[in-house]
């Protein structure tokens, strides 16, 4: 069935309104009548056409109001996207840049050096390898966006165990805890079953705990927790870290938004992280907020049983 636009909305609730008055008007004629009787006076019926000449001229002038209306509301949905998609590819090529640069200068100088050192020729290969991975991990965060934007038909859903899930990241992400003197509080409960795509919900879960990793400094603490209400999962992720300045908590979801542009790329993020956790989340039905006036960094999100996005 196609979706009625805002314009078609209108019309038709303005019309349904005039359908329902003009058969109160033919059944009962007027207010007074307590039952159906026929139009036996000559003005009634001159009314009654009246009235329909009426209805079918406005009816006429509010369909050409609301195509208009839609065609302008369409038009600046289209400009917004395409504002979007040019700032999207800006940064795109922004982001590339670094990478591709810093490959370049190093493998320029390894083929061009002839009096390099072993120590320093190992060390360009190994910083390559680095910009390499940032490269390719940066590609994966865009296909990821792409495929959340242009492909959430093709997204297979299936049954998953986010318990297991997250104590699977948990000992993936255990050394790089272990090296910073962090602690993982991990109080899920145990069966918490999604109906969604197993891949973006790892993302959800694997995001965060990277970000709080990198920025939550040494000696922090992690906790998760869960709890379900009308088939709905409210999941608490909160470490008490140095937290994030309130001027840059309404921004901190927005695609390749930083902080701390020269940390953020020292520590090998992509700026994208957030961007697939707050589109993640959305697709699974839920909704993902910073929680006001809480030590640390804590956010707070929604899952739903069986995943129906939001737009």
């Amino acid at each position: 069935m196609k979706k009625l636009t805002e314009g078609r909305k209108m019309w038709v609730s303005v019309m349904a309104i005039f359908i329902a008055y003009a058969a109160i008007f033919i059944i009962f004629e007027d207010y007074d009548r307590k039952f159906i009787m026929p139009f036996n006076e000559v003005s009634d019926w001159h009314l009654l056409v009246f009235s329909l000449i009426v209805m079918s001229g406005l009816a006429l002038l509010l369909y050409r109001y609301a195509r208009n209306m839609d065609e302008r509301l369409s038009r600046e949905q289209a400009e917004i996207e395409n504002r979007m998609r040019r700032e999207l590819t800006q940064n795109i090529a922004h982001e590339l840049k670094t990478p591709v640069a810093s490959i370049l200068g190093y493998t320029d100088t390894l083929l061009e050096g002839n009096d390099i050192t072993d120590e320093v020729r190992d060390h360009f290969i190994r910083r390559t390898n680095a910009q390499a991975r940032r490269l390719t991990a940066l590609l994966q965060d865009i296909s990821t966006l792409n495929r959340m934007d242009y492909a959430r038909d093709m997204i297979k859903m299936e049954r998953v165990d986010l318990s297991l899930l997250f104590a699977e990241i948990a000992d993936e992400t255990k050394i790089a805890m272990e090296k910073k003197q962090m602690t993982l509080r991990n109080c899920l409960p145990q069966g918490i079953i999604i109906h969604g795509n197993y891949s973006l919900l790892y993302s959800i879960f694997r995001n965060l705990m990277d970000n709080a990793i990198s920025y939550a400094g040494e000696g922090t603490t992690v906790e998760v927790s869960a709890r379900e209400e009308a088939g709905v999962w409210h999941f608490t992720f909160r470490d008490n870290g140095g937290g994030i300045p309130a001027e840059h908590q309404a921004r901190i979801f927005e695609r390749f938004y930083r902080i701390d542009k020269g940390r953020s790329r020292e520590l090998g993020g992509t700026g994208l992280g957030l961007a697939i956790v707050k589109n993640a989340v959305q697709l699974h039905g839920g909704n993902i907020r910073i929680a006001p006036g809480t030590d640390g960094l804590t956010f707070e999100f929604t899952l739903s049983e069986t995943a129906t996005s939001r737009d």
